[in-house]
């Protein structure tokens, strides 16, 4: 088959919706089928087109304030003429989707990876006239792919469902996993990953670290919050103790989630939380936010906290961390893949 991937950013961003998609295409092309991921690059800097891990690789000029929406009208008209068996589209709460569905495809398949909400105020208040829109792509999409029963509940909350929904969680690449060795390190590491915005709770790790003598909070990621979060680290007197880290390749993130002994996840709205599905893969207990997705991996490796939180609360938490085994809703992306190819099938 040839098949489209599109969504707002791909590699080599780092993020859930990001790394989905990766891996989807990556698994689809050895399974021996044509796969073309079609995104934007908000930045200019990157190859409109190239080739990664046999995958090809699209990138259209797009205007994206706060590193959001992703406006592309290239995008919009590539995929009015475009030609493929399959469309699939990538993250309601960006324009790349709703381009999408303009598409002539014979099948149009949807994975929103909707949380309900914006990640500021002013994203939150435009989500009402934009649900005017963004329902089409509901209505266009032959089936509808949820990473989560959670994110199922909400798309089916706001939405007609029809019985469209499905649910395929995300995975992970278990291989990588295997023998990796940790970096060197003194003191013990809480390990964050993931976009840097105040919805995803990394300042309540740093209001902890006075409360930690012997950790350190290694941050990696980027994003409109890294200046406020810088500053909170400078305020609470532990910038010597949080290290920010962006754009690491994928063998030192891999390395970075075996040298740690906590991973935090803080965020109040995650239609899945990817990095919390490595994190427990690589056999490192994990504190994540209760009210979203992230729920769905509170385990006896995962314990589930109310936000917000205060620090010393949450540096009680992160002692008593404990890994005791991996949660049943963790799979591996060749899994994934052959289940969605089932969903373009029928």
């Amino acid at each position: 088959m040839r098949i489209a991937q599109v969504c707002p950013r791909y590699r080599p961003y780092i993020g859930g919706v990001e790394t989905h998609v990766e891996e989807l295409s990556r698994r689809l092309v050895r399974l021996g089928h044509e796969v073309t991921v079609i995104s934007t690059d908000p930045s200019g800097k990157l190859p409109a087109s190239e080739v990664i891990d046999g995958v090809k690789a699209v990138r259209f000029p797009a205007f994206a304030p706060g590193d959001a929406y992703y406006l592309s009208s290239q995008l919009r008209s590539y995929m009015k003429k475009a030609d493929f068996d399959v469309v699939h589209a990538h993250g309601y709460h960006a324009f790349p989707a709703l381009f999408a569905a303009s598409s002539k495809a014979p099948k149009f398949i949807f994975t929103p990876h909707y949380h309900g909400k914006g990640h500021t105020p002013l994203r939150n208040l435009l989500l009402k006239p934009y649900a005017y829109l963004g329902k089409s792509i509901f209505e266009r999409a032959g089936r509808i792919i949820c990473v989560s029963e959670f994110e199922k509940s909400l798309v089916c909350r706001d939405f007609k469902c029809d019985g469209k929904a499905v649910v395929i969680p995300n995975g992970v690449n278990k291989a990588e996993f295997k023998g990796l060795e940790p970096f060197p390190k003194g003191l013990k590491v809480i390990l964050y990953v993931g976009r840097l915005e105040e919805y995803k709770g990394v300042q309540y790790a740093i209001r902890a670290m006075p409360y930690l003598p012997f950790y350190r909070l290694l941050i990696i990621g980027k994003g409109p919050y890294m200046e406020a979060l810088v500053k909170e680290a400078q305020d609470a007197g532990v910038k010597d103790k949080v290290g920010f880290m962006a754009d690491q390749s994928r063998a030192d993130l891999l390395r970075w989630y075996a040298t740690a002994d906590v991973f935090v996840m803080l965020s109040t709205a995650e239609a899945y939380g990817i990095t919390v599905a490595e994190a427990l893969t690589a056999g490192v207990p994990c504190i994540v936010a209760n009210g979203s997705a992230l729920s769905e991996f509170v385990g006896d490796s995962c314990r589930g906290v109310d936000v917000p939180i205060g620090g010393e609360k949450l540096a009680q938490y992160i002692k008593e961390a404990q890994f005791n085994g991996m949660p049943r809703n963790v799979l591996d992306w060749g899994e994934v893949a052959e289940r969605v190819l089932k969903v373009y099938g029928e």
